[in-house]
């Protein structure tokens, strides 16, 4: 069966069950993918993957649980483990809404700094990338390029919480976000009920000892300078390039703009920045605005 179930970020917003309260975007999912039939999920889900995304799932949006969050302090974070490769949510390359992605041969030595989502009860119980359920009360993410099924620390730059996640799920897939978090380990490290944080991902090899990993960032002293989000817009080895965009952008009256060099493999590149920028929406908004430009689409960098 060559089945990849891929679940992405669209733009609905997070809403609680039957409470009526509302709550901040979480980067909301869709899936795709195809199979000859389907299967009854926890609670009675009847998930069948070969139907489209809009008749998938039982709600239109996604949502958290009605009431308070749980008492996540009860709730056991994975042990990473050595694991065989899923059969499903491997494929590589894969492409969804026309962007291509290569999964990671391995994620040793991965760190990357960037925006997480998280999703919930729309989900809850249908199947993932890797066609395991989700559980929304479980430490789990979903990642683009990680294998799967992996592990990774996630911790929040803006308060220094950290979660360890199993990785089971592909997504999201919406500009600018680098991770998808469980429910649960949303509510863990506070991007939840926020809806989307300044996080630090971290892989973890199985079998090396938790205590030998680098520390956690620590998190933001009172009155300190917060993280801040940035707008890579290109990277150039020639400086009159890397000049000559930087103010494309600075004609647009975006502020401010950098030309900030750095070292990749040994070789001087010049990187174009627009930033800092307010906060999580205000990225996505100079996003659209640097991409109708006819510029390449930036990528996040969180410092």
């Amino acid at each position: 069966m060559a089945v990849l179930a891929l679940v992405g970020c669209g733009g609905n917003k997070t809403r609680a069950g039957k409470s009526g309260s509302s709550y901040p975007s979480s980067g909301s999912r869709t899936s795709g993918g195809s199979s000859s039939g389907g299967s009854t999920a926890r609670g009675g889900v009847n998930d069948d993957i070969s139907r489209s995304q809009s008749t998938r799932y039982r709600d239109n949006n996604d949502s958290v649980p009605s009431g308070p969050p749980p008492d996540i302090s009860k709730l056991i974070e994975p042990v990473p483990k050595v694991e065989p490769r899923a059969l499903y949510g491997n494929k590589s390359p894969y492409t969804v809404l026309g962007q291509t992605y290569s999964v990671m041969s391995s994620p040793t030595g991965y760190v990357e700094r960037g925006i997480a989502s998280f999703y919930g009860n729309k989900f809850h119980g249908y199947k993932t990338s890797s066609l395991e359920e989700y559980d929304m009360y479980q430490f789990s993410a979903a990642h683009k390029t990680l294998p799967l099924p992996s592990y990774a620390r996630v911790t929040n730059l803006e308060n220094g919480k950290s979660v360890i996640v199993r990785v089971n799920d592909r997504g999201p897939f919406h500009d600018n976000r680098l991770i998808d978090l469980s429910f649960a380990a949303a509510v863990k490290i506070g991007v939840w009920p926020k809806g989307t944080g300044l996080v630090e991902v971290r892989a973890i090899t199985p079998g090396e000892p938790l205590q030998d990993l680098p520390p956690p960032p620590p998190p933001v002293a009172a009155g300190g300078p917060k993280p801040g989000i940035y707008l890579q817009v290109g990277a150039f080895a020639d400086v009159s390039n890397a000049e000559r965009v930087a103010q494309q952008l600075r004609s647009a009256n975006f502020a401010p703009v950098q030309v900030v060099d750095a070292q990749i493999n040994g070789r001087t590149v010049r990187r174009v920045r627009v930033g800092p920028l307010a906060d999580v929406d205000r990225a996505d908004e100079v996003t659209t605005r640097i991409e109708n430009m006819g510029l390449p689409r930036p990528q996040v960098a969180v410092d």
